[in-house]
């Protein structure tokens, strides 16, 4: 436990007798340091603070740190501890003693009620003997952790100016109208619709909800035995491989494409073929055909942003017919952005069944939501379910019935409105300063991408370029990880824009540039 083993319990029962003699005085040095070491980890500016300290004096009891019996400050002067309102810690304490964890004694306090389990065993709980890596990787099945990933700075939402594509802008988070949404759900009637277990079914409303707002704008329409939810795009990429792919299957994948989708397919089969783009996407070449399944990302491709014209959709969808080709099409960002007239996606025009369509509403919300979902023909559907009921049932229905309710109140298309006039508006701004401050670089962008895939000249070691910048408050996604030969796309970077503050992307792009100017020697 670090610096707080070290402290003395305050007013910690002796020989076993509680100190029933006074109210608790005032706290002494030693007390205030021991409190305040417990509650460091608060956030007294942040919202819920009696929740905080539930929180804090729950885990503190449960592993031990205040033990049987032990006298609780007075709520006068945890509140000077913690500079809260004294009713704040009322109110706490009084939860606390409703849920037995702590217990009232008139005109003595409030004293620990709980046994902690290191009390209640009378010994420290037993240490597993230690086994190193090698004992363990010689028993793995797979080892995914030795795959090449995406690989973003932990902290990187404490960065001043992260340009990070997909990820979560605060400012953007339509909290109020989620909040009546999630208050909604919190309903008796609607609690007995999400609390029970579906085994491998989905809520009927958001599949409706689906079905009715989200599906029809970009083309498609599908009955509901013919979608699926998932706990975001990935599990539903995963789902489908592990459907569809054995040891013997070739798969193809865009090179450069998406790093997550190719390491998902490699676990699978050795058989995994890097497929051939050109400035229109994808190309249905000769490669494509002698594939069983192939993973296409034709709305924005991953990582280049390129948008598929038409015609070589067609193409596509043609080629995928003559050559009995399954494909996974991943509309990650949907129609986030509305910049230019929106080409309908792949499986809108697939008249072969061929197309499996994977679509998210994390992008337009948020990630940690964890919200996906497959369209697909009914009999595959049918089989991802059994699939998925044998990984997890089925994702969270309180999440998805709170998500019926945000699209079915009608905040879902007014959100998507204001983030996508919020996104264009950075995305010109972009336009302008990148040639302004990125000289020696080429762009690419296609209309309604929300990142731009930045070549720099050739040699130049973008992964080293991320760490130089970094250090500037500035955070990229070096383009190596995106090609199957990773030299390939060592001089190129992803920066997106989704996640930074409008605000703060002109100083973020000059920092970039003269990172850039800097470890190129101009």
């Amino acid at each position: 436990m670090g610096k707080l083993a070290q402290l003395t319990y305050p007013h910690a029962p002796q020989g076993g007798a509680h100190d029933h003699s006074a109210n608790a005085a005032s706290l002494g040095n030693s007390d205030t340091l021991f409190w305040g070491a417990l509650f460091r980890g608060m956030d007294r500016g942040g919202s819920f603070l009696q929740l905080q300290i539930r929180q804090i004096i729950v885990t503190a009891i449960e592993d031990g740190r205040l033990p049987l019996g032990m006298r609780m400050p007075s709520s006068r002067d945890l509140a000077a501890v913690l500079k809260v309102s004294r009713n704040t810690v009322v109110i706490a304490y009084e939860q606390l003693v409703d849920q037995n964890f702590l217990v009232s004694r008139q005109r003595s306090g409030y004293f620990v009620a709980g046994l902690s389990k290191k009390i209640a065993t009378g010994a420290e709980p037993a240490e597993a003997a230690s086994r190193d890596d090698a004992h363990w990787a010689a028993r793995y099945a797979v080892q995914p952790s030795a795959h090449r990933n995406i690989v973003k700075p932990a902290d990187w939402q404490a960065q001043p100016y992260p340009f990070i594509f997909g990820q979560f802008d605060p400012s953007l988070f339509p909290t109020n109208d989620w909040r009546e949404s999630a208050r909604a759900a919190l309903s008796v009637p609607e609690i007995n619709n999400w609390a029970r277990d579906l085994i491998d079914g989905d809520d009927p409303a958001l599949i409706e909800q689906l079905q009715l707002q989200v599906l029809p704008r970009r083309g498609i329409h599908a009955r509901s035995d013919e979608i699926m939810m998932t706990i975001g795009a990935q599990h539903a990429l995963y789902l489908i491989a592990t459907l569809f792919i054995n040891d013997r299957t070739r798969v193809g994948i865009e090179e450069p494409g998406y790093p997550d989708a190719r390491n998902i397919f490699r676990m699978l089969t050795p058989d995994v073929q890097p497929l051939r783009s050109d400035a229109q996407g994808l190309l249905p070449d000769e490669t494509f055909q002698s594939c069983a399944l192939a993973y296409v990302t034709a709305s924005h491709q991953c990582p280049t942003a390129t948008v598929m014209p038409l015609q070589r959709r067609l193409e596509l969808l043609k080629a995928a017919e003559t050559g009995d080709v399954v494909l996974v099409e991943d509309d990650y960002e949907g129609e986030l952005m509305p910049e230019a007239s929106t080409l309908p996606p792949l499986k809108s025009l697939d008249h072969a069944s061929n197309v499996l369509y994977v679509g998210s509403l994390s992008k337009a919300l948020a990630p940690g939501l964890r919200l996906g979902y497959v369209v697909a023909p009914a009999p595959v559907i049918r089989e991802l379910r059994a699939l998925r009921r044998l990984m997890l049932r089925h994702p969270p229905l309180n999440n998805q019935r709170v998500a019926a309710l945000f699209i079915g109140l009608g905040h879902y298309r007014s959100h998507l409105q204001q983030v996508g006039r919020v996104l264009l508006e950075r995305a010109r701004m972009l336009d302008r300063l990148l040639p302004q401050h990125l000289p020696d670089c080429t762009f690419s962008r296609g209309p309604g991408s929300t990142n731009y895939w930045i070549a720099c000249p050739p040699g130049t070691d973008t992964t080293a370029l991320a760490r130089e910048a970094l250090a500037q408050g500035v955070v990229i996604e070096p383009g190596a990880v995106f090609s199957m030969d990773e030299t390939a796309s060592r001089h190129c970077f992803r920066l997106g824009f989704s996640s930074i503050r409008t605000d703060r992307i002109e100083v973020g792009i000059r920092r970039l540039g003269e990172v850039i100017a800097r470890h190129l020697g101009r």
